[in-house]
């Protein structure tokens, strides 16, 4: 098997086009990611990343351009092993253990990881001995991540990777992940945790209508859109000219609490200053959410809903 020089990309899409009748999913993407990248697709439900995933894991072909792993077509890439993929879909296997599972699939590839440490990184040792078919959903998500480790691949693709687990879990999940990718393995997954991705990480690839409309660091996606959010109390004033306020592009009332989103913080607080006293100010740089719901503006009118107050995190519907 050819090496892939480490300056090579792992991953490379030049141009990549993918229609599914009148639509068009997959718009000319260009993107090559490097080893040991650990990479975030984000986008909006019907963005292309699901498309995008399958071009890379040879499901389909593109319509125009192409998609190369390792420098080679992404079939035999996947054939030769050097890829491990955990997808959303498929179910689990009756009267089979989940070791004879894993077993199974290390045996089918040329160099697999031991058994035992796929097991270990995917936080099954304790269930090894129990039916596939008789676990739970978080449990279920674990062997999926499992049988992508099996073959000890050196790209790892992971679609939505942390979906029905808990919080423990998916902090295992993160740290068994980091883990892996601190091997010099490549990772890249889609999730619609923001907070995940920002955490994870290396680099963000944001996607909308099957463009890439932002490529980088969580930092400097972040820093890209500008301005920030300004909270204060409204102790009873009234929300009349907020919206008139220098910089504000959008207004949250919650209670008697304002939250105003301004692409100029400084010349909204000062003008607030003016109107009088302030109780509770509340200055904050743009997050990732903010980020995010800017830069696929124009793809949906769905809003960004919030994820379960337990994870702390926002997810994108």
């Amino acid at each position: 098997m050819t090496q892939t020089p480490d300056f090579a990309p792992v991953v490379s899409f030049d141009g990549a086009v993918k229609h599914y009748g009148s639509v068009r999913a997959v718009d000319g993407i260009d993107l090559a990611v490097r080893r040991g990248e650990t990479v975030a697709l984000l986008g909006r439900n019907g963005a292309g990343k699901s498309s995008t995933i399958g071009l890379l894991l040879g499901l389909d072909e593109p319509d125009a351009g192409q998609v190369r792993l390792f420098g080679d077509t992404p079939g035999r890439a996947v054939r030769a092993g050097r890829i491990g993929a955990m997808l959303q879909d498929g179910s689990g296997v009756p009267r089979i253990t989940v070791r004879e599972l894993i077993a199974f699939v290390a045996s089918t590839y040329p160099r697999p990881m031991p058994v035992a440490e796929a097991l270990a990184l995917a936080g099954l040792t304790g269930f090894a001995g129990r039916r596939v078919d008789k676990l739970s959903g978080g449990q279920t998500q674990r062997v999926r991540f499992a049988v992508a480790l099996a073959g000890n691949p050196e790209l790892l693709v992971l679609d939505e990777p942390t979906a029905a687990l808990d919080v423990e879990a998916r902090r295992a999940f993160w740290a068994s992940m980091r883990s892996y990718a601190a091997r010099g393995n490549t990772v890249l997954f889609s999730t619609h945790y923001l907070t995940e991705a920002d955490e994870n990480a290396d680099r963000i690839v944001v996607l909308d209508a099957g463009r890439i409309v932002a490529d980088g660091s969580g930092e400097h996606i972040k820093q890209s859109v500008g301005g920030g959010l300004v909270a204060f109390d409204l102790a009873g004033s009234g929300t009349e000219g907020l919206a008139q306020l220098p910089g504000v592009t959008s207004i949250e009332i919650h209670g008697d609490r304002a939250r105003l989103r301004s692409d100029d913080s400084d010349a909204t607080v000062t003008a607030l200053a003016a109107r009088g006293a302030i109780r509770r100010l509340e200055v904050s740089p743009a997050s990732l959410e903010d980020a995010f719901l800017s830069l696929t503006a124009h793809g949906s009118t769905a809003p960004a809903s919030t994820a379960p107050a337990s994870t702390h995190e926002s997810e994108t519907v």
